[in-house]
């Protein structure tokens, strides 16, 4: 893959020159290889990625909790299929269904229509589940993901019956997603990213880890240390602050250059 730069806003006063890191794939590369490296698409052709502190599930490590089966039980009646993107009917319908919950839960017309039809016209939706009350006989929910082979599913953007909230739907459609890939085989399954409290609902399956910029760790404390730090004014950069170092990684930024699968080889 190639490398992106693309600078950010500089604080000269604590010498931080940061850079948003951007992915561009080359021709004998797939997505799998490159969301491996900790990005995520930042275009829905699947032709840039940004790398981001993000939280995938190792599917072989998959274990239902007393949790995740609570979660399932509360879903009870509601089933689900996987479908294809082709064999999907976006009819009006739909469009108003994820209008309704996008405007309520992201907020008035910041998803708007025109950007629906995008997402659900693009690239990075390949299939999609889509989640039914039996009993009612009517839709209550769609996933958007992309899948490639069994090495990757990526449960994107989630729209469903905001009256359907006792039951915590939301939940219940990602821990079926993870329940499901798992016993399809696939390799991973990622969430998208965790950058604050309220995000760390993904990390409640066994195989969780989460990208910290220089590889993927499955260490809970670590990941709440980066998100209790981010509330601080900081003045170091994370891998150069000691207390970080000490807590996960013995002191040594030797143990944390040698945890990185980053390699950069200059050519001439």
């Amino acid at each position: 893959m190639k490398l992106i730069f693309s600078e950010e806003k500089p604080d000269y006063s604590h010498y931080h020159f940061p850079y948003a890191i951007w992915a561009i794939p080359e021709a004998h590369e797939t997505p799998a290889m490159i969301f491996d490296q900790g990005f995520l698409p930042s275009s829905r052709e699947l032709d840039r990625f940004y790398l981001c502190r993000q939280i995938r599930v190792r599917l072989s490590q998959f274990q239902s909790s007393s949790e995740n089966r609570r979660i399932l039980r509360k879903g009870a009646g509601i089933d689900f299929e996987l479908r294809t993107r082709d064999t999907f009917d976006y009819t009006p319908e739909w469009r108003d269904f994820c209008k309704t919950y996008a405007d309520i839960r992201f907020g008035k017309d910041i998803m708007t229509c025109q950007r629906l039809d995008s997402l659900f016209n693009s690239k990075i939706i390949s299939h999609l589940l889509l989640f039914y009350d039996s009993k009612k006989q009517q839709e209550v929910g769609l996933a958007t993901m992309y899948l490639e082979e069994k090495k990757l599913a990526y449960y994107y953007y989630a729209f469903y019956d905001l009256n359907y909230y006792s039951q915590n739907l939301g939940m219940y459609m990602m821990t079926s997603a993870v329940e499901y890939f798992a016993q399809l085989g696939f390799d991973m399954l990622y969430l998208g990213t965790c950058y604050s409290q309220n995000a760390l609902y993904k990390t409640q399956f066994t195989g969780f880890q989460f990208f910290n910029g220089f590889c993927w760790s499955d260490n809970l404390k670590e990941l709440k240390y980066l998100i209790q730090r981010d509330k601080t004014s900081r003045e170091e950069h994370l891998v150069e602050t000691e207390e970080y170092r000490e807590k996960f990684y013995y002191g040594k930024l030797q143990n944390i250059i040698d945890r990185t699968g980053f390699t950069i080889r200059l050519e001439s």
